[in-house]
């Protein structure tokens, strides 16, 4: 199951149809960046995509932070905290691997 082909990508590596996110493809999309999903990646995945369920907005690194703050509390919501899950610009490609859209302003 985790050998199918992903789903149709844009440029920048971001799903053109975000219906087509499943688990499986956020693995695929994951590693395709060099990361091995854990269960606190998971935490944010699942934050993101609730979040943009409500908002219709993939949030940029400020919201992010403040987001995973407030949800997942003061340990997790921290720039260095995203950035050890999910590298140098973690709302860019927890975005990617959560199957939004790229957040807007954010470089």
């Amino acid at each position: 199951m985790r050998d199918q082909p992903l789903p149709l990508l844009d440029k920048e590596g971001y799903l053109v149809d975000l219906n087509d996110w499943t688990p499986v493809v956020a693995e695929q999309l994951a590693t395709a960046d060099s990361i091995s999903l854990t269960q606190a990646h998971w935490q944010v995945i699942d934050l993101l995509r609730t979040f943009y369920a409500q908002t219709d907005t993939s949030p940029a690194m400020r919201a992010l932070v403040k987001l995973v703050k407030e949800q997942l509390g003061v340990e997790q919501g921290s720039s260095v905290y995203l950035m050890s899950l999910f590298g140098g610009s973690p709302a860019v490609t927890a975005a990617k691997v959560a199957g939004l859209p790229r957040p807007t302003n954010c470089l």
